[in-house]
């Protein structure tokens, strides 16, 4: 071990050093690098303000993970740092020491820390293969702009102390700072205030967008240019988007199409997730249309659709390599029984999830996809909860089913013949079918386990059980 590896001397050395704050500051521009990481750590935790801007000014790694010391709603530990910044950002040159490119507000930067405060009590030999800083031989390098990593959480009505103070500090330096976000959250806040927000961001940054709230479609219009200024998103999911009663029917649709014409510029998507979109009705094919990506996951649920959505659906070419396909709350007992079958034969090579739960899918429906669904070789996951079969029916769906051999979970309503005439479940009927099933999956030949529900399984949303329906979920077959 080298001496100035020796995990000893690197503690008395950076014990010596945080005691004094200006030896530090005229020694940062020789210190070794593997001094770094411990000794930013004890100048943040002693709260050694000059000595922790120092640092900042000379830190010799590209990025500097601060989301994995700091508790974000807290100012003050924030605030040294970017007071440091501001002294980078206003030089035209960085030292020939100073890497620094990026700042990293996630929390994601534990494993950096760890390794290197691991250093004392583990023995500093594994910090070998670590990675260090950048070498450069220029004396002075050129500064560019410098990146901000964050994971935006937009949950209240008005702007939390955290983030208010960073856009404030961001806004007169728009042009040395780019603030970048992959995963935005969206609760509760109006849209101007987002806006606002959002007017900060570099939006080509975003990846992920979730919004858990419930938006009028005229909202979702109005926030339709910023989305689609989110040309590298890879999954969005948005939640009850519902229709104004106010509004007139010309109205609604250019709103529609002011959300739907945005896909054209998302060339990365990949999941897609709408819950409640209640305008899609009748006009889903419009947002087909503007897909630019083959689809890994969609999932359009607990709306109305109609039959030739269902139809435009199975014929969008964008479709043909799902994983994942959630249909749950999507009504189709009027629909032909050819709709489901056509649109499953064009996934049915990929397909690994399929959720038809609470579709009021007939028995004669469910026959039809039978043949089609045996071919779906890679389905490890299906769910037809909240759906009513007969035992006679479920003993052709276990048949066809049996070949699968990735399925792995299954969610399947307890047999109609389990009720009574006025609706009421009868367990110890319900326990005597049980027993058949576990005979006819035996002699089928292939051990597994299935899950039986009088309502929906909880595997597949945040719903409410009686004690009853929390007994059936939770009783499984296996031959």
């Amino acid at each position: 071990m080298s001496v100035l590896t020796s995990p000893r001397l690197l503690d008395l050395a950076g014990m010596h050093l945080l005691r004094e704050d200006a030896l530090v500051c005229s020694a940062l521009e020789f210190l070794p690098t593997e001094l770094f990481p411990p000794l930013f750590m004890d100048a943040f935790h002693g709260r050694h303000i000059k000595t922790l801007k120092a640092m900042v000014q000379a830190w010799p790694f590209v990025c500097l993970p601060l989301g994995g010391l700091i508790d974000l709603p807290h100012v003050g530990p924030l605030q040294a740092v970017l007071e440091a910044l501001d002294v980078l950002l206003a030089q035209k040159v960085r030292s020939r020491r100073c890497k620094l490119r990026v700042l990293d507000l996630w929390n994601t930067g534990q494993s950096f820390w760890s390794m290197w405060s691991g250093a004392s009590t583990h023995g500093f030999s594994s910090l070998g293969r670590a990675p260090v800083a950048e070498q450069s031989s220029r004396t002075h390098q050129s500064l560019a702009p410098l990146k901000i990593y964050i994971e935006l959480c937009l949950k209240k009505r008005t702007l939390d102390n955290f983030l208010t103070y960073l856009l404030r500090w961001m806004e007169q330096r728009k042009a040395s700072v780019h603030l970048c976000c992959k995963k935005l959250t969206i609760f509760a806040m109006p849209v101007e205030n987002i806006t606002k927000v959002l007017n900060m961001v570099q939006l080509d940054c975003v990846q992920e967008l979730q919004v858990n709230w419930i938006w009028h479609l005229s909202t979702l219009a109005k926030f339709a240019p910023l989305l689609g200024q989110m040309s590298n998103m890879q999954r969005l999911h948005l939640s009850c988007i519902h229709m104004s009663a106010l509004e007139k029917q010309e109205q609604q649709e250019q709103q529609v199409v002011q959300f739907t014409s945005q896909f054209l510029k998302l060339h990365h998507l990949q999941d897609l997730y709408l819950d409640s979109p209640s305008f899609l009705e009748g006009c889903l094919d419009q947002m087909l249309r503007f897909l630019r990506t083959p689809l890994d996951h969609l999932a359009i649920t607990n709306c109305q659709l109609t039959e030739s959505d269902l139809t435009h659906l199975s014929q969008c070419p964008n479709i043909h390599q799902l994983k994942g396909l959630d249909l749950s709350g999507v009504t189709m007992t009027d629909f032909s029984p050819e709709i489901l079958h056509i649109l499953l034969e064009q996934v049915a090579a990929t397909l690994q999830e399929l959720n038809l739960e609470q579709c009021g899918i007939t028995e004669s429906q469910l026959e039809s996809i039978l043949p089609v669904l045996s071919c779906c070789s890679q389905l490890t996951t299906f769910s037809l909860c909240g759906n009513v079969l007969s035992m006679a029916v479920m003993e052709k769906l276990l048949s066809h089913t049996t070949g699968l051999i990735n399925l792995s979970e299954e969610f399947y309503p307890a047999p109609q013949e389990s009720y009574s005439p006025h609706g009421a479940l009868h367990l110890g009927r319900l326990a005597q079918l049980r027993d058949k099933l576990t005979e006819i999956m035996r002699d089928l030949g292939r051990p597994r386990a299935i899950w039986l529900s009088s309502s929906p399984c909880p595997c597949w949303g945040n719903k409410t059980f009686s004690p009853e329906d929390l007994f059936l979920c939770h009783c499984y077959l296996s031959a």
